[in-house]
């Protein structure tokens, strides 16, 4: 839906700043629901926000495929930024009442989304449908989301979630959902404020590196990404930035599937070495001292690999770490890191991108 938004908006007669109007559209409405999931949001019902989730994609998909104006595209991308942030807080929340790697599927499953959703709309379009086409040709996904939820997706039982012999158990079990899991054993909603406050406090330590990760990963993405542009290859400058996105979606999807082959513990450590690709790659842009694209196509790669591990192995982290009291709290509150940390990108590299251009 982004993809489209931006070619649909390119089309338009439009300012300078609609990638910065579609950023903030894209960013603003989920960074205040993931504001409100500690405050409450996460003790509403399931079953109503999948469904407010489910609504809200296929009306940004109908949204920006019959827009005619910038303010409607932009309400559409508004539309899919509520459906994201509230079906990722809702989502995070649900791995509470299920075995412990039902996190590393999930994060499996958001790294695919990134990048199949690009490929499939590149794919589409390359075969001829237009934007408008293929984003109503999504519409399906919606449906899928919706129909896996409230008729696929196991009821979960009043478990421990455990390890992997729980899971490879629960995998066996009829995927067939027998009532929705609005009050379990456990549950979050009797804790107090200051119990919130409390266990909030003692999550700073993987929500805080998880938003340098972010911060420095978007910083690169939004500030550098079309600055590391070069001559000596036949690749123009749109084909260099696809292949960025590419292969950094790429190491996002590796990496967050990876949790069964590595566990990082300290993720202090990857939020120093994703600033240290910051640092690298922003003296280039200004020294431009590397003499391939091929070397920068490894440092995204290996950007994106950095970005997918943080994630996967926060979420792990705090899901073994928390009690079964605190964790469906816990996976709602610690949601805000990574769109905190690409807000606050947003805020320093999109300026900064524009000074950089004016001295080139």
């Amino acid at each position: 839906m982004l993809s489209a938004a931006h070619d649909i908006l390119s089309h338009k007669r439009t300012s300078g700043n609609q990638s910065h109007a579609v950023l903030l559209a894209d960013i603003l409405p989920t960074l205040v629901i993931k504001l409100l999931a500690p405050l409450g949001l996460h003790l509403l019902p399931y079953s109503p926000r999948v469904l407010v989730s489910g609504i809200c994609a296929a009306g940004s998909f109908v949204l920006v495929a019959f827009s005619h104006s910038v303010g409607t595209s932009l309400c559409g991308v508004v539309f899919a930024s509520i459906s994201s942030g509230l079906g990722e807080v809702t989502f995070l929340s649900l791995t509470a009442f299920y075995p412990r790697a039902v996190i590393s599927w999930w994060s499996s499953g958001t790294g695919g989304a990134g990048l199949l959703g690009a490929l499939s709309y590149l794919g589409l379009t390359q075969a001829g449908l237009s934007p408008q086409q293929t984003l109503l040709s999504m519409l399906g996904i919606p449906a899928l989301l919706l129909a896996s939820y409230f008729l696929l997706l196991t009821s979960p039982e009043a478990q421990d979630p455990g390890g992997e012999e729980e899971a490879e158990s629960a995998a066996r079990q009829p995927l067939i959902r027998t009532e929705a899991p609005e009050s379990k054993p456990g549950s979050s909603s009797s804790l107090s404020l200051r119990e919130r406050w409390t266990v909030f406090k003692g999550l700073l330590w993987y929500i805080v590196p998880l938003v340098v990760v972010y911060f420095a990963e978007y910083f690169i993405n939004q500030g550098l990404f079309e600055l590391l542009f070069f001559w000596n290859t036949s690749l123009s400058h749109a084909q260099q930035y696809r292949w960025y996105q590419m292969l950094y979606q790429a190491g996002v999807f590796a990496s967050r599937s990876s949790l069964r082959c590595c566990r990082i513990r300290f993720t202090w450590a990857l939020a120093l070495l994703q600033c240290l690709n910051l640092v690298f790659l922003l003296a280039d842009v200004w020294f431009g001292f590397l003499p391939s694209i091929y070397l920068v196509f490894l440092i995204i790669l290996y950007e994106g690999l950095l970005g997918g591990a943080a994630y996967v192995n926060t979420f792990h982290n705090i899901a073994l770490e928390t009690s079964d009291e605190h964790r469906e709290f816990a996976m709602a509150a610690t949601c805000i890191s990574d769109t905190l940390g690409i807000s606050l990108s947003g805020l320093l590299a999109l300026p900064l991108h524009d000074f950089l251009c004016q001295l080139s």
